[in-house]
């Protein structure tokens, strides 16, 4: 039987009159892979920021292989062999793969730096992870997103990891590489590591996890083995209630096209796509990262430049129009990236809701106040009032700001690049529902995303991105998830 590698017992934490933490207990086994889900804002985030010295309880207790264990910070935490590997990695980009995995845990005698055995010991580390090829002198900043984990993963190997935290880890990653991910984390628990893994994607959990807790409102909602629990019992315990339906269908029709595509190229990317987006139709596109889809989006939008090719929007043909006029043609962009070009972190919910459409004239703050919270309430977003900074926000929450300001922009035609990515399994059904109210009052929407079962579940038609290049566009129902996946690599 495994033994107990750490307990949190009694722990409570609040940010104001806000609970985040309500009593939670939690225990984890040496060498085992253990789950904890929830939705956005239940308090995962902020049990693992105490549970990494980030955070200090308000009350509450945890030991560490039976010795009591209270880190005063990260570094402590780190030093006692507990680390954790954030969504948003805490990289220096500017110094190199080398200066990452070492940065202060360099190794020392009489004072100075023992720089070829940091080498030999970062070799060791990306050996072990099953990257060897990456090279020690390159900035992290020309890394993929999959290795730039691999160099975080490799800092905390060069401590007796014994509890290793990874926040949503394959946000970022091809499918190729979370499968590889996979593989690390099941070499990791053979080694007798812990390890804490933080995810929306309930498949994920059942193909890596041994166990898992879940979190609801900032206290333990249940648990159990993976494998023993079905997956709509989970669901169940993440919401508080049923979710009879994942993918909710609301009956629209489609219409005549509002968007035709002819021939358009970009820079680099896209490489020559045509496609027809139709009123109140759902159009998918699919493709691994890198494919050209952003760009797509980007150069609709008016974002990149367009080099060649025409945009058609309803009659005007405008190829090389600005973002603004872009908006006023009654296009809206929901950016895969949500912290740089989504959302104005450091201002408030109503700012960042009303930004593309203040309206004219003088400005009514009660009408606007209005408006806002109807944007709020529809989409369900979790907040203390709309003046609260976005930034203070969750990674789901924020994302369904952005979603709000294209509803209240009163966008006609839906750009949404990974429309929920970081968002939990309750409040993606809610953004589906969403989705089809648009199509069904006759706005078109145009989604990029690399998760297949929503593409399936969510869209009428579907085409597929490769090298810049689109397929023509089919119903959903004459494609498979492999023909998908044989399409998107080359096959």
């Amino acid at each position: 039987m495994s033994t107990v590698r750490l307990r949190m017992m009694g722990v409570h934490k609040s940010y104001g009159p806000t609970a985040a933490l309500r009593g939670v207990e939690l225990e984890l086994l040496a060498g085992e892979v253990h789950a904890l889900v929830g939705e956005n804002g239940a308090g995962k985030s902020t049990l693992m920021k105490i549970l990494s010295g980030a955070e200090q309880p308000d009350s509450g207790s945890m030991t560490l292989d039976g010795t009591a264990f209270q880190p005063s910070g990260p570094q402590v935490a780190r030093n006692a062999g507990v680390v954790m590997v954030y969504q948003e990695l805490a990289v220096c980009p500017d110094l190199s793969v080398e200066a990452n995995v070492v940065l202060g845990q360099e190794s020392a005698h009489l004072g100075f730096l023992q720089k070829s055995r940091d080498r030999e010991r970062v070799r060791t580390a990306l050996a072990e992870l099953g990257h060897p090829e990456i090279d020690l002198s390159a900035p992290v900043s020309s890394l993929n997103p999959a290795s730039r984990q691999v160099v975080e993963i490799a800092r905390a190997l060069l401590t007796d990891v014994k509890v290793l935290v990874l926040d949503e880890p394959t946000s970022a990653l091809t499918q190729e590489d979370a499968r590889r991910l996979f593989d690390l984390v099941r070499r990791l628990k053979a080694r007798g590591v812990t390890v804490v893994y933080i995810s929306h994607f309930l498949e994920e959990i059942e193909a890596v996890a041994d166990r898992f807790t879940v979190l609801r409102d900032g206290q333990p909602a249940g648990g159990g083995k993976v494998g023993e629990v079905s997956r709509e019992k989970i669901i169940e315990m993440m919401v508080g209630r049923s979710v009879a339906e994942l993918y909710p269908h609301t009956p629209h029709t489609i219409g005549e096209p509002v968007l035709e595509l002819t021939d358009v190229r970009g820079e680099l990317l896209p490489a020559g796509v045509s496609l027809t987006l139709r009123r109140g139709e759902i159009l998918g596109i699919a493709g691994i990262v890198g494919s050209g889809r952003t760009e797509l989006l980007r150069a609709i939008y008016g974002l990149d430049p367009v080099q060649s090719g025409v945009v058609k929007i309803g009659t005007a043909v405008n190829s090389t129009a600005s973002p603004a006029n872009r908006i006023g043609q009654g296009v809206g962009l929901l950016s895969e990236d949500r912290k740089n070009e989504g959302l104005a972190l450091g201002m408030s919910i109503a700012d960042n809701v009303t930004l593309s459409r203040l309206g004219t004239g003088f400005l009514s703050r009660a009408r606007l106040a209005t408006a806002v919270s109807g944007v709020l309430d529809r989409l369900g977003v979790k907040c203390r009032d709309q003046s609260q900074a976005v930034g203070e926000l969750s990674g789901g929450n924020q994302q369904k700001v952005a979603l709000g300001r294209l509803f209240h922009q009163g966008a006609e035609i839906l750009l949404l690049d990974e429309p929920t990515k970081g968002v939990d399994v309750g409040s993606k059904a809610e953004i589906y529902r969403q989705i089809g109210a648009a199509a069904a009052t006759g706005k078109a929407v145009l989604v990029v995303s690399s998760y297949l079962p929503e593409l399936f579940g969510v869209c009428d038609t579907l085409a597929v991105m490769c090298r810049g290049k689109l397929t023509a566009t089919r119903p959903v129902r004459d494609w498979t998830p492999e023909s998908v996946i044989a399409v998107a690599t080359g096959g």
